[in-house]
């Protein structure tokens, strides 16, 4: 049973950042640090959505099945277009067909970072770009403190938007002086960047329920831009033992934010906009 929100969001409201893993004599699955992907199905994630009052869903495809989007694409389908998109994880040689059939089936964005085990990687960013602008996809970018200062004026200049996973991955106890958050809101400004406020707890050293050391970066990302802010939970919360409460993680999004308005935006205007929910 999921704790009700302080506040329930409002009408089709979307968590922007799942993983969905699938019974494993229909998908098999490569380790990731030796283990096998967790018994946990689209099924289990029902109860989490609902408790929430969430409406619709981003699925983001799990190392666990590297490039193969097999059970990202039947997920979408079992949820409806209208209420499910997906981020996948391609080989770069794919065909333009494979593509448009990806597009066909719900994805609309391609997943890289520097540290995602079988994840796309930047030497392969403006090509792919190139690739999906007809397709009008998104870049789905995994950055962290080390990477995001040489890489913004590049993500800034391609054909496509990008959307920075979880504020970047950024250590929350340099608030905003950062220079990997100060290289953030330089994309940001730039126009093309989207943010997801999602994933404190990978990084927090307050932790919950307020994880209050991400505030300041939340607060200021929210500033800049409301516009392109979204919102995820990243259940069920790879990287961690420690497994947050989901109802935490939405809850949080009152505090960094100052009014209604802007919560419709990231949780509902925001998403539909940047994954093309009708």
């Amino acid at each position: 049973m999921t704790r009700l929100p302080k506040e329930m969001p409002p009408p089709y409201a979307v968590d922007c950042h799942i993983h969905v893993y699938g019974d494993p004599d229909r998908y098999p699955s490569l380790p990731v640090n030796g283990e096998p992907p967790p018994a946990l199905y689209l099924d289990d994630y029902y109860t989490i959505r609902d408790g929430l009052g969430l409406g619709r869903t981003v699925i983001i495809q799990t190392p666990f099945y590297g490039n193969d989007n097999r059970c990202l694409v039947d997920s979408i389908g079992r949820l409806g277009q209208e209420n499910a998109k997906g981020i996948a994880i391609v080989d770069p040689e794919i065909d333009d067909q494979a593509l448009a059939e990806l597009d066909r089936q719900g994805v609309c964005g391609l997943r890289f970072g520097i540290e995602l085990l079988r994840g796309m990687r930047p030497p392969d960013l403006e090509r792919m770009a190139d690739r999906i602008a007809a397709l009008g996809w998104h870049i789905q970018y995994r950055s962290t403190e080390k990477d995001l200062p040489e890489l913004a004026d590049r993500l800034g200049r391609l054909p496509v938007p990008v959307c920075v996973d979880h504020i970047g991955s950024i250590p929350p106890e340099t608030g905003t002086s950062d220079p990997a958050f100060e290289a953030l809101l330089r994309l940001v400004d730039m126009g093309r960047c989207w943010v997801k406020l999602s994933a404190p707890y990978q990084l927090s050293r307050s932790g919950p329920p307020a994880y209050e050391d991400y505030r300041a970066q939340a607060r200021a990302l929210v500033a800049a831009a409301p516009e392109r802010m979204v919102w995820g939970t990243n259940w069920p919360h790879p990287k961690v033992e420690d497994k947050p409460d989901n109802t935490d993680l939405l809850d949080i999004l009152w505090d960094w934010t100052e009014d209604d308005a802007t919560r419709q935006l990231i949780l509902v205007d925001n998403p539909r906009d940047l994954y093309g929910f009708s």
